[in-house]
């Protein structure tokens, strides 16, 4: 599923040809994604400018004149800029079409992903209004962290990937983050010292960011709007690298399920630190 670093990266694609750009028209061509796509949008969205793009957790907001439109990529979604008219694809479920003549199409293979409305800010929609805090924002810090681990026996990997607390982390970029902040996934957050919580909320932010700058990951149907792959997955730690040598200590990476989750680690550098 596209994490963060995928709707970060998919966002800065699209936020110059979309920013300030009006809607001509709206097609639905497959309305049953994870929700049904609203049947007033091709009613609503025309006529409006999109006056800027904005990213909560692991959703795409395009704000416009009379409230804001939510877009979910799911499992395999993908949004593409399409400079003139091409004939759709089998997956293609939903299209904008700007007044400059460009189009914005959503690909959807699986149909897990989400295209929603709603009036006013869309930052309140219910599925938003309630998430917990961005990892690269500026309210994680340690102190945060520090604070929400304590009294907290949960497994750290799963406190991670708990939206409530913390969100756009994902499978992927969790399993990295410990690697490289070398805490095992396994310990219970309440046992983390104040240092550890630095370290791993450093580790968080630099490898999110260095996601970004290189488009994120492309393990299955993931590319940007110009229909690129990231290329980030060529320089994964653990991840998926179950039996292969540790780049560190040449260990074999280890597999276990957290949450019907794959987790990866290696048993020598993330011995359980804390």
């Amino acid at each position: 599923m596209p994490e963060l670093p995928e709707v970060e990266t998919t966002l800065r694609g699209l936020a110059p040809h979309l920013t300030g750009a009006r809607i001509a028209a709206v097609t639905i061509r497959q309305p049953q994604l994870r929700w049904p796509i609203p049947v007033e949008l091709p009613h609503i969205l025309p006529g409006q400018r999109i006056r800027h793009l904005a990213r909560r957790a692991k959703y795409l907001l395009l704000h416009c004149d009379e409230g804001g439109l939510i877009v979910h990529l799911g499992m395999s979604g993908s949004l593409r800029i399409l400079l003139q008219d091409h004939p759709p694809e089998k997956h293609d479920h939903f299209e904008l079409l700007l007044d400059d003549g460009k189009r914005l199409r959503l690909r959807d293979p699986r149909r897990f992903g989400a295209v929603l409305w709603h009036p006013g800010d869309p930052a309140q929609h219910p599925l938003l209004a309630h998430l917990g805090v961005e990892p690269l924002g500026d309210n994680f810090d340690t102190d945060f962290l520090f604070q929400a681990t304590r009294n907290r026996k949960t497994a750290l990997k799963l406190l991670l990937m708990d939206h409530h607390l913390l969100v756009g982390v994902g499978n992927i970029y969790a399993n990295e983050a410990l690697f490289r902040a070398r805490l095992h996934p396994q310990i219970p957050a309440l046992l983390l010292s104040r240092e550890a919580c630095a370290r791993l909320v450093a580790e968080i932010r630099a490898t999110l960011t260095e996601a970004i700058a290189q488009g994120g990951s492309s393990l299955r149907d993931f590319v940007n709007p110009q229909g690129q792959s990231g290329y980030f997955q060529q320089s994964y730690w653990v991840y998926g690298r179950s039996e292969q040598p540790c780049r560190v200590c040449h260990s074999p990476i280890l597999t276990l399920r957290q949450g019907q989750r794959a987790t990866f680690y290696c048993p020598h550098c993330q011995a359980a630190a804390r």
